[in-house]
């Protein structure tokens, strides 16, 4: 009876010390959820760094040079730049006219952009200064387009226009410098205006300058799109620094505003 119950108390000890076997087994089992859960923390690390690189990448972009975007969308732009002749005074709506009829003679395919190229001045009257916007090309249109004989009668039977400059039926195109320096002005205004400190630094520092030009002196345009041309004074503006020459433009005289420092003697 005694090696019995020592038997029996034997067997429940070693069912005892299975069963602690059996939960060590279990508590090794848990271990790798910890590994797993340090696995997560690194994983989101991982994580967060990325989006602090992808931050600090959006941070380290450069900012988009308007003025070199253009020059890149006109070399790539369809079709090419003519210039055609309106009256003075009516250029935005003869574009308006031009644009109307694009859309209604289905003439999308072939004439794609019109410009009226402006700049922005500064004039001074009654005392008062304002900035306008003034016309580059007083009385002339630039139009993007392919020229065949649809476009061509779409463009030349457009109320207000008078002609494409150059040949009459086989107008010759502009270079891509001379769209570039005709359309430069205002894209730089607007750039200019996205750096409101230096524009006014560069206010600041303009110094003034003393009245050393005649009317029918002759002088050369030596700033802006008609550099190198020569021009003729018809009027000198001494208290806003300005110029009103005569250039020669596609073969006929054409009054443009110039600042003093925009021109050089000859």
């Amino acid at each position: 009876m005694t090696s019995t119950d020592g038997g029996q108390e034997l067997a429940d000890l070693s069912d005892e010390q299975v069963h602690a076997a059996s939960s060590e087994g279990d508590s090794e089992h848990v271990e790798p959820v910890g590994d797993d859960s340090e696995g997560d923390s690194v994983g989101d690390a991982g994580t967060a760094d990325t989006d602090g690189s992808a931050a600090d990448a959006d941070i380290d972009e450069p900012i988009a040079d308007p003025v070199a975007e253009l020059r890149e969308a006109l070399r790539h732009a369809p079709g090419d730049w003519y210039v055609v002749h309106s009256y003075a005074g009516y250029e935005n709506k003869v574009k308006a006219n031009l644009e109307t009829r694009i859309g209604t003679l289905d003439m999308e395919d072939f004439i794609f952009q019109v410009e009226v190229p402006t700049e922005e001045v500064t004039e001074i009257k009654n005392g008062q200064r304002k900035q306008v916007q003034r016309k580059v090309l007083p009385g002339y249109i630039l139009v993007r387009m392919e020229l065949n004989d649809a476009s061509w009668s779409a463009v030349r039977n457009t109320p207000g226009v008078t002609g494409f400059v150059g040949a009459t039926s086989k107008p010759s195109p502009l270079t891509l410098d001379e769209v570039f320096k005709f359309l430069a002005p205002q894209v730089e205004k607007d750039k200019a205006a996205a750096e409101p400190g230096k524009k006014a630094a560069a206010s600041v520092a303009k110094p003034t300058i003393e009245v050393d030009f005649e009317v029918g002196e002759s002088v050369t345009v030596m700033d802006g799109p008609f550099a190198t041309l020569p021009a003729t004074i018809s009027e000198v503006s001494p208290d806003a620094q300005k110029l009103k020459v005569l250039v020669s433009i596609f073969g006929r005289e054409t009054p443009v505003e110039l600042s003093f420092t925009q021109v050089s003697k000859i």
